[in-house]
């Protein structure tokens, strides 16, 4: 009877560390690289000219392409990359992991390798390029060539977290919803969606600062047209090559990039499970 005892006056202390000491020090390197480069971001802002640098026509001009692609791409993601998570989380486990291994392929992958492989495809003379040229499409170095691109790097972020949270879920309430006669749109629309929503919105958070950031396939699919294809990423690599904006006002454009970096964080945070215990 004493080792029970024992254990419960246990209950509540604090338990021994289990991480070697040795290990604290990488471990504050590892987070000073992270940090620090940050850090010195925010030390080289110009407080009294950020207002300014902000607002500028060439900066305002590449964050309002910015947002307007990047909530395109998003929505083009939300509705392939739904479906898309379904299946994969409904399909047998070696056929979900052959799907899942594709859609990862983007993660892994250089941007500018999928700049090529998208001009590639979709460029005058791409495997899907010559048949829209016969139509009067193009789609590189347009506005259109920068959703695409934005897409392609970011739907993974919405598939991967939009299964994941399928998988949580299970099929009980899904199966018990069909038994009792419901439809498969009607199990979709009533059960499935409520069940995944936490993920659903993470996903697309996530998806939507993805498209918000990318630069290496725009750069190749889209090139860098000012008011055309010059995103907030663009603009900031320009204005660092000596050519549009200033400096200034790239360094502003950073801060802002970094900002919506730390909201999205605190949303998705927001979103999971168990966020507020």
């Amino acid at each position: 009877m004493s080792h029970p005892a024992g254990v419960a006056r246990g209950v509540g202390q604090r338990s021994p560390g289990t991480v070697p000491r040795a290990l604290y020090l990488p471990a504050a390197l590892g987070l000073c690289l992270l940090v620090l480069p940050l850090a010195g971001l925010v030390a080289r802002v110009d407080w009294a000219t950020l207002p300014a640098d902000i607002t500028s026509p060439e900066a305002l001009s590449a964050l309002g392409l910015s947002l307007r692609t990047g909530l395109a791409a998003t929505a083009v993601c939300l509705v392939l990359g739904l479906p898309l998570a379904l299946v994969i989380a409904r399909s047998p486990a070696r056929t979900a992991g052959v799907l899942r291994a594709l859609v990862t392929i983007p993660l892994v992958l250089p941007p500018m390798v999928g700049g090529i492989a998208l001009l590639f495809l979709l460029g005058r003379n791409g495997l899907l390029g010559q048949v829209l040229n016969v139509w009067g499409v193009r789609l590189p170095f347009t506005t259109a060539a920068v959703v695409i691109a934005q897409s392609f790097v970011a739907l993974p972020f919405l598939v991967l977290s939009v299964e994941g949270a399928l998988r949580t879920a299970g099929t009980s309430y899904e199966h018990v919803a069909a038994t009792l006669g419901a439809s498969r749109w009607t199990v979709f629309v009533r059960i499935t969606l409520p069940l995944v929503r936490p993920g659903l919105v993470a996903g697309t958070v996530l998806c939507f600062a993805r498209a918000l950031g990318e630069f290496g396939a725009t750069a190749l699919f889209a090139g860098n047209a000012a008011g055309t294809t010059r995103t907030m990423p663009l603009a900031i690599y320009t204005a660092f090559n000596g050519a549009g904006v200033s400096q200034g006002s790239a360094v502003a454009l950073s801060l802002m990039l970094l900002v919506v970096a730390v909201v999205i964080l605190v949303l998705v945070r927001g979103w999971q499970p168990g966020a507020a215990r």
